[in-house]
This record gives C-alpha cells, sequence and structure tokens, in this order.
C-alpha cells in the first residue's frame, strides 16, 4: 500500500499555462499570483503630464511619463500584489502619476510634469527603461503653444516636444515615442507627445510636423492629436495621457518570457 500511495500523491503536479494581465485605467489594483506561478515580468509606464497656462495665453507642453520594466520578480502563487496606475495630468498645470508594481522599489515609472516653460519628462524610479520627453516651451508672445513631450520606451528616452514658433516633434529612439510639433498663432493647436505600447519593444515614435502635429506613439502607442496618446504621453494644449501596467509570466511552459522584447506579446 505504501508504493502505490506514493505512485498516486506524485502524479499531482501543479502546472500554469503563460499569461498576463494588464492595467490600463488610474487606480490602486490587487494582482493575485496563480497557482504555480513564482516568477513574473513587469513592465510600467507613467501618466503623461498636463500642459501649463501661463495667463497671457501662452500654454507650454507637458512632460511625458517615464517606462520601466523589470525581469524575473519573484512572486508566491495565491498571494496578492499591488498595483498602481498613474493618472493623466488633466487639467492646467496638473503632473502625470506614477505606476508601480509592488513599490517604488520593485519597478515604477515617474509621471510627466507641467510647468511653465515646458514640463520634465517622467524618470524611472525603479528597473530598466527611457525616461519621458520633456514638454516644449511656449515663448513669442500671446497664442504660443510649445508641444508635449513622447513616452519613454524600453530602450530609450521619449523625446521633445517641439517649442511655439512652428516647431516640429522630435523622433523617438529605442521603442519610445515621438514629440508634438509646436504651433503659434491664434486658436492654434500644439501637438500631444506620442504614447507607448507594453507588448514589448517596437519601432520607435516619429516627430510632429505640421502635417501630422502628434508626436508618434512608440513601440505600438498611441499617436495624439492635442492630448497626450496612451500611455504616458505629454499634453500639447490640452490633457496628458493615463499611465498602464502590464505583468507577463512564462508559467511552467518551460520558455522565456522577458521584456524587452522576448514572448512579450499575449500569450
Amino acid at each position: 500500500m505504501t508504493g502505490i500511495m506514493q505512485v498516486a500523491l506524485s502524479s499531482f503536479v501543479s502546472t500554469a499555462a503563460p499569461g498576463q494581465q494588464a492595467y490600463t485605467t488610474a487606480g490602486t489594483y490587487s494582482w493575485v499570483a496563480p497557482i504555480a506561478v513564482t516568477s513574473v515580468s513587469v513592465v510600467a509606464v507613467g501618466g503623461g503630464g498636463a500642459s501649463q497656462f501661463d495667463g497671457a495665453f501662452q500654454i507650454s507642453g507637458g512632460g511625458g511619463g517615464a517606462l520601466a520594466y523589470e525581469n524575473a520578480i519573484s512572486v508566491t502563487p495565491g498571494t496578492s500584489y499591488t498595483v498602481v496606475v498613474g493618472s493623466a495630468g488633466v487639467g492646467y498645470g496638473t503632473d502625470g502619476g506614477t505606476s508601480y508594481f509592488v513599490n517604488s522599489s520593485t519597478v515604477a515609472a515617474m509621471g510627466g510634469k507641467s510647468a511653465i516653460g515646458g514640463g520634465a519628462g517622467g524618470t524611472v524610479i525603479a528597473g530598466n527603461g527611457g525616461s519621458g520627453g520633456v514638454g516644449g516651451q511656449a515663448v513669442g508672445g500671446a497664442y504660443f503653444r510649445g508641444a508635449g513631450g513622447g513616452a519613454g520606451g524600453y530602450a530609450g528616452n521619449g523625446c521633445a516636444g517641439g517649442g511655439s514658433s512652428n516647431t516640429n516633434g522630435t523622433a523617438g529612439t529605442g521603442g519610445a515615442a515621438g514629440g508634438g510639433y509646436g504651433a503659434s498663432g491664434a486658436y492654434a493647436n500644439s501637438g500631444g507627445g506620442g504614447g507607448v505600447g507594453i507588448l514589448g519593444q517596437g519601432s520607435s515614435g516619429a516627430g510632429g510636423t505640421s502635417g501630422s502635429i502628434g508626436g508618434g506613439g512608440g513601440s505600438g502607442g498611441a499617436t495624439p492629436y492635442t492630448t497626450g496618446g496612451a500611455y504616458g504621453g505629454g499634453a500639447g494644449t490640452d490633457w496628458g495621457a493615463v499611465g498602464a501596467v502590464r505583468i507577463i509570466w512564462a508559467g511552467t511552459a518551460g520558455i522565456t518570457r522577458a521584456f524587452p522584447s522576448t514572448n512579450t506579446g499575449d500569450m
């Protein structure tokens, strides 16, 4: 009987399929590690900063949110872990929120800032990745508008938004987003910075131009008009974009899943 019991017990082996969970609405959440999942990879994007109005009909662009990622984070099956998604800068002078997994020492990306003269891009607090681009400065008098900075990339920083006086945004590198186009003139709108995708590193975003004022999205992120492109784009004439957090795991499938680009798509 002893030998039979040993064989029966050894046949119960916990397995886990590859999986992922994305959080794309600002707020605080609890993620519970699935059975047999002991290691995860996480990417976090901070929210984009809002534009800033200086009271003289000049608007400076908001900074883009940073992107941070980390691999091989140990977790315990059945345990709950905190996830925070940074809010978009909404309303003149509002910074984007920080996004993180567990706490700000595990993997965390700061949101972009909002300021007269152009908001600073968010920085990587913990993990790997790139800072957000700086918002464009509004100079030259009434109706000049600086553009939004692009969100950070997996292997490069987000790029600056164009200043006023009809200035093109800068193109991103390393999967980062491009900055928006800075415009001048009554009722002209400046472009928002491009957002960045959370499915792993892809192509970089182009800078905004007079024909396409929003900065290009990096790694599959959105190209905006005046608002920042999801996720993490800084604002041009309007508001920034929300941040995001995405968790991926290989389970017991015998494969590797790791940012920036190893089996990072949905499975």
